[in-house]
C-alpha cells in the first residue's frame, strides 16, 4: 500500500471491516481508499459481544484482491468510550485495548495505517503519550496516525508536530464544540510548521472542508452509508433512492454472495445495490471537491 502525502486529499471510506460492504465498494465503485474499525476484533478482551460483520474472510486479508492503496485501521476507542459500549474506562482497560490492538495487527500482518489509542479524553494527555510512544515501538512496520485533541493544547500540538510524521484531526469533535474554523487554523497551523507531514481529517465529509483542505493527505467518511439509514442519497434536496433502478448492480451483488457463500434474496439485492449506487455517487462528489480519487 502507498504511503500517503498524496498530491491531493483522498477520502477513505468508513466502515469497511464489514467486507461485504468493501466489496460493494471495491467491485462496484471502484473505492480504493478504506477505514475499517479494529472494534469487532478485540471487544472480546473486555466482554464486549459484537457482531455484524463477515468474520469468515476479514477485511484486511482482502485489501490486495481488492486493489487497495491505502487502508486505515481505527482503533474503536471512540466507540469504547462514548458509542454503544460506552462505559466509565479505567486505565487496566485501556492498558488491555492497547495490547489486543498490538496483538491484532502482529498476528495478523496487518499493513493499514493505524490510528493511535488517543485517550486524553479520560487519562489524560501525559498517558496518550505514553501510549504514543509505545506504539511507534511496537508496531515499527506501520505508520501511526497520532490524533490532536483539544485536551493537548497548543504546547501539545506543537509536541505532536514535531513527534509524529501523519497527525488527526478531529472534524467532529471541533463541530461539536462549534469550533469548526479551527479545522482550517490547525490544518494550516501543523502544515507550516512541518510541510511535509500527513494530515487527517477524522469524519471529513463537509464539501467546502475537502476543497479548501485539499493539501491534506487524507479523510474518511460514513456519508455513503446513509442511503439505506435514511432513504435518500447526497442529502435530502436529492433524488429519493426508491425512483432509481439499479439492475446494472445485481451481477455484482451475485457474484459478492457466490464468493461469500450467502445468500442473496431480493431484499439483500436491493440493499447492496443501493451501497453501490452511493458509493459510486460520492467517489463522484469527492472527486470534484478533493481532486481524483484513483
Amino acid at each position: 500500500m502507498i504511503v500517503p502525502n498524496q498530491s491531493n486529499l483522498k477520502v477513505h471510506f468508513a466502515g469497511a471491516e464489514q467486507t461485504d460492504f468493501s466489496y460493494c465498494l471495491a467491485k462496484g465503485a471502484n473505492v480504493k481508499y478504506f477505514l475499517f474499525t479494529v472494534f469487532g476484533f478485540i471487544a472480546s478482551s473486555l466482554g464486549i459481544k459484537h457482531g455484524g460483520f463477515w468474520k469468515g474472510v476479514p477485511i484486511f486479508k482482502e485489501f490486495n484482491n481488492f486493489n487497495t492503496r491505502h487502508s486505515i485501521m481505527d482503533s474503536g476507542l471512540f466507540t469504547l468510550m462514548f458509542g454503544a459500549h460506552a462505559g466509565k474506562r479505567t486505565e487496566k482497560e485501556i492498558e488491555i485495548w492497547y495490547n489486543e490492538l498490538v496483538k491484532f495487527v502482529l498476528d495478523n500482518k496487518v499493513q493499514s495505517s493505524c490510528v493511535e489509542v488517543d485517550c486524553q479524553k479520560i487519562l489524560g494527555t501525559e498517558k496518550a503519550w505514553e501510549l504514543r510512544e509505545r506504539m511507534r515501538k511496537d508496531l515499527p512496520n506501520n505508520r501511526v496516525i497520532n490524533v490532536f485533541h483539544k485536551e493537548d493544547g497548543l504546547k501539545g500540538l506543537d509536541r505532536l508536530i514535531e513527534f509524529s510524521d501523519y497527525i488527526a484531526i478531529s472534524v467532529p469533535e471541533l463541530r461539536a464544540l462549534k469550533q469548526k474554523k479551527y479545522t482550517y487554523d490547525i490544518a494550516h497551523y501543523i502544515k507550516n510548521k512541518k510541510p511535509n507531514i500527513d494530515i487527517h481529517l477524522l469524519g471529513c465529509t463537509e464539501k467546502q472542508l475537502l476543497k479548501d483542505l485539499n493539501f491534506c493527505s487524507t479523510s474518511d467518511s460514513t456519508s455513503w452509508l446513509q442511503i439505506n439509514r435514511y432513504g435518500n442519497i447526497g442529502g435530502k434536496k436529492e433524488k429519493n433512492i426508491n425512483r432509481i433502478k439499479m439492475v446494472e448492480f445485481d451481477k455484482i451483488v451475485i457474484e459478492m454472495g457466490d464468493r461469500y457463500s450467502k445468500e442473496i434474496t431480493q431484499n439483500r439485492l436491493r440493499y447492496y445495490s443501493n451501497y453501490i449506487l452511493s458509493a459510486k455517487y460520492n467517489k463522484q462528489i469527492y472527486t470534484q471537491y478533493a481532486g481524483n480519487q484513483d
